[in-house]
């Protein structure tokens, strides 16, 4: 459509929805100026940080596990390609970075964790969850900043999980694993990037023969619609790009906040406030009596850096959303899809707290930082999602429909 103004024709205004725009614009002002006032400027920055990650999220759509379903149902591959080199991208600098310790200041540690039954059971819940739940980590938390109604039952749930999974490891760690391994201390910094590269550029190989022998060729990505300004406003943004985005600032979260970014420790660490609230007695948990527990569970949450980038999250998707038009929330919703949600949310919060992170903290950052554990979840959490894909018509979803 175009206006016409003088005998000449120009582009129409492009659409967005005003009042989203606005109420996110002024909660991520206001949060910012709150949180540099009520805790320091790091978690101010790191909210901000956390809000470019949605906006990201959002304009691509860029999640684990739409493109993980549809390399295995449609065979392609695009989208887990586009997951490998954001993981490369942010391993080229977090190795080097990681084994230095203290390169500016301040300490660096990475997203290691032992490699046991607690990672490769948790991990495969967690997988077949995301599938339930229709999102992962990241997905859930940037759809809910899109106004999905689906995915607030499935957040609820997470969190619901995850607090139950700090109820339980403690007697998981008890079960038979390694310590953990970070490739950069163990192999050197060359020989850990070439490693870590070579499986990164080995998953995307097999996805490109898979898409291949299945379609005769690669995809092709259709040109959007809008391009320049309006592009960037309103997306939708490609996978590649966003990916190097995210790894960028993944990068830059691991500088100010001295760890890389994670997702749902915040979940459990809500779920116990919530339950503390009404006279649950979590504090006595083990889990909450380690130090760094007990001192999140007696701090406010705006001092918990993956809090913080989780609200900031979920804003910068609304954000977004409201900027391409598309913030819609949609109340009805059919049983069977909202029990899948619950579901799914309780298998990702408990796989999450038993493997030390979800697609981002123990996959993406995980693996980035050389941890061992990481590649363990990845191949665990693929597997789970196979059989998440293979129960998704049970709860009335698609599942191993070939297109």
């Amino acid at each position: 459509m175009t206006d016409t103004t003088a005998g000449q024709l120009r582009p129409a205004p492009i659409p967005f929805d005003r009042g989203p725009v606005w109420f996110t614009s002024l909660a991520l002002a206001f949060g910012t100026l709150a949180i540099w006032q009520l805790v320091d400027l790091r978690q101010a920055a790191l909210f901000l940080i956390g809000s470019l990650m949605g906006l990201t999220l959002y304009h691509a759509s860029f999640g684990f596990t739409g493109g993980w379903r549809r390399m295995v149902v449609e065979g392609r591959g695009h989208a887990m390609r586009a997951q490998m080199v954001m993981i490369g991208v942010a391993a080229l600098a977090f190795i080097p970075l990681l084994t230095l310790g203290n390169p500016f200041g301040q300490p660096l540690a990475g997203a290691t964790a032992p490699v046991g039954v607690s990672v490769l059971l948790g991990a495969a819940m967690f997988g077949l969850g995301m599938q339930l739940g229709g999102g992962c980590g990241s997905g859930t938390l940037f759809t809910v900043g899109g106004g999905s109604s689906r995915m607030l039952v499935t957040l609820a749930f997470f969190i619901v999980g995850a607090l139950l999974g700090t109820a339980h490891l403690p007697f998981w760690l008890t079960q038979p694993s390694l310590p953990a391994i970070a490739l950069g201390t163990s192999l050197g910094v060359p020989l850990a990037l070439l490693v870590t590269l070579a499986g990164l550029g080995a998953v995307a190989l097999i996805t490109v023969l898979v898409e291949r022998r299945r379609h005769g060729a690669l995809e092709t990505i259709k040109a959007p619609a809008a391009v320049g300004w309006a592009r960037l406003l309103r997306g939708p943004w490609p996978l590649v790009g966003a990916g190097l985005a995210l790894a960028g600032l993944n990068i830059l979260t691991l500088l100010v906040a001295g760890h890389p970014w994670s997702i749902t420790y915040g979940f459990g660490l809500w779920g116990a406030k919530i339950a503390q609230a009404v006279g649950v007695p979590v504090a006595t948990w083990e889990f909450w009596t380690w130090p760094a527990q007990a001192q999140a569970l007696q701090s406010s949450v705006l001092e918990d850096s993956t809090s913080v980038m989780d609200f900031g999250l979920i804003l910068g998707a609304a954000l977004a959303a409201g900027l391409a038009g598309k913030f819609a929330p949609k109340a009805a919703l059919p049983f069977l899809s909202l029990l899948a949600a619950a579901i799914g949310g309780v298998l990702m919060g408990y796989g999450a707290r038993l493997s030390f992170g979800c697609n981002i903290g123990a996959l993406f950052s995980g693996i980035a930082s050389g941890s061992v554990h990481g590649w363990l979840w990845f191949a665990a959490a693929f597997v789970g999602s196979l059989g998440g894909i293979a129960l998704r018509p049970v709860f009335g979803l698609d599942g191993f429909k070939r297109k």
